[in-house]
Parts: structure tokens; sequence; C-alpha cells
């Protein structure tokens, strides 16, 4: 099988873990701090993969702009975002099913930014995926117990998945060109310029250097920093933004899975309902229209 038939397989079961390594972290280390960490390790280790490979750096300024800003955007405040809540009480599961509103807000913001025609079909996936969402994540919204899932926490959770698309927009339209592992070494620089002072504002940067830390971190860098990021990196570049974006609508159940496994959190009714409306309006919004015949 070639690279172009793997990747997608391989980016979802890689992105989602994302949510389960967020979960193990907080044992060991303060959510942003352990990013900073994380991100500090992927930048060295892209930039000796550059140096070895010989791999050429954007030529001009602009282009170190613009993979610095899209990972502002990527990294910094999305992952940021989405580890500061699940470290304030958002389950894993739950965080992974709002993961579903990204494609359906990069549908809309590549109408709107890069031109991407919606149609009718598109447009009432549109409408049933924020329906899916809303069952998912409502009745826990209302029933949850402030000091145990706080609200805000949950409303940062969504927030980081219109960061996440932005930057997902933002390199389709400006980095089109340049070595991807250039791109990706550029975009941790920029998500430190944004977590470090976080951690520092936002937490005591407490670490405990023990095993589990370590074994944590190696799968959030190679697994996910370098393994799936660089593949949605491949993906965005090869494909339409929203076909890459589509993927991540089966991130929700395997998540959910994963945390249930792992931590033993409960898959209420809504949410397996709410997931399942979830990938129906995903399907619909990415799904092509059929070509008349001529």
């Amino acid at each position: 099988m070639t690279l172009a038939r793997l990747a997608p397989i391989l980016f979802v079961l890689l992105w989602s873990t994302g949510w389960i390594s967020a979960k193990y972290g907080a044992h060991f280390a303060d959510p942003l701090t352990f990013l900073v960490v994380r991100y500090g390790v992927a930048v060295v280790l892209f930039f000796i993969l550059c140096r070895v490979s010989g791999v050429s750096w954007p030529k001009h300024r602009s282009g170190w702009l613009h993979a610095i800003v899209s990972g502002i955007f990527l990294h910094g405040l999305y992952l940021g975002m989405v580890w500061w809540a699940i470290g304030q009480g958002v389950p894993a599961a739950l965080s992974g099913i709002i993961a579903g509103l990204q494609p359906l807000m990069t549908g809309v913001a590549a109408a709107a930014l890069i031109g991407e025609d919606l149609s009718v079909t598109q447009r009432i996936g549109l409408f049933v995926g924020f329906v899916g969402i809303a069952i998912a994540v409502l009745p826990n919204v209302v029933v949850i117990d402030a000091e145990t899932i706080p609200v805000y926490a949950v409303a940062i959770n969504v927030l980081a998945m219109a960061c996440v698309t932005a930057g997902t927009i933002y390199q389709k339209r400006y980095l089109k060109e340049g070595d991807l592992r250039a791109v990706a070494t550029l975009q941790y620089v920029g998500a430190l310029l944004v977590t470090v002072p976080a951690a520092f504002l936002l937490e005591d940067m407490h670490v405990d250097w023990s095993f589990g830390f370590f074994a944590t971190l190696a799968w959030s860098v190679l697994g996910i920093s370098m393994g799936a990021i660089a593949l949605l990196l491949y993906l965005i570049r090869k494909g339409d933004v929203s076909k890459a974006a589509s993927l991540i609508y089966l991130v929700p159940p395997l998540a959910a899975v994963e945390a249930a496994i792992a931590f033993g959190e409960h898959l209420t009714i809504p949410m397996i309902v709410g997931t399942c409306v979830v990938v129906l309006g995903v399907y619909l919004t990415n799904r092509k229209p059929a070509v008349p015949p001529v």
C-alpha cells in the first residue's frame, strides 16, 4: 500500500491517542508545562532530522513567518486549550467528541475563505453535525457539577476547535511549498511562543520526572507531535482542506473507546447517539457531489 492510502488510517489511529496522552500526562505534570517540554523536544528532534536530511529552509522571511503563525494556531492554541481543559476535569471521551466540531467549522471556513463551494447536501450535513455535537455535549453540560467538570473548561475545549480550524485554513492558504520537516520544526517554535508564557502565568510548572512521565512524553513526541502531525501536514498539502479535516470524524469514537478502556470513563447514551449523528453530518458535509454525465 502507498503512503497516500496508509496516511489517513495511520493519522486517525495516532491522533485519537492524543486525548489519552493528555489524561495520562496530567498525572505527571501540569498540562501546559508538559506541552512546553513536549514541544521543546519536538523542535530539537525535528531540527536534527532536518540537518541530517539536508532539508532546505524557507528562502523568504514570509515562509518562516507563515510556518510559525500556523504553529501558534495548530499547536500552541489548539493543543494548549485542549490539554488545559482536560487538566481542569473535562473527560477525555467528551473532549474527543467536541473534536467533531473541527471538520464542520472547516467546511464553513473553507467556503468563506478559500472558495470551496458547499452543496445543499453539505449544508444539511453542517446542520446535522452541529445537532450531533449538541446531543453529545449539552446533556453533560446541563447535569454536571460545576466543581467536577467546569463549564468554562468545556467552552475552552470548544474554542480550541476554532483555533485548529483557523490553523488548517491558514496553512492551506499560505504554506503551499517548502519541505514539511522544516515547516513542522518552525510550527513547534511558534507553539512554544504561546505555551511557555501561558505555562508561567497559569501553572506552577510542576513536573514529576518519573518513568510514567518519560513514557507519556515519548509517545506524545514520537507518535503524535512527529508521526501524526507529519501525516496531517502531508494530507493537507496533497488534498483538499475539507478532505483532510473530514478524517477527524473518526477520532471521537476511537477516543471514547480508548478512554473507556484506559480510564473507565462512562459512555453515556447521548454521547454514543451524538457521535453517530456527528459522523453522519460530517459525511454529508464532505461528500463530493456527483458529477453529471456529459
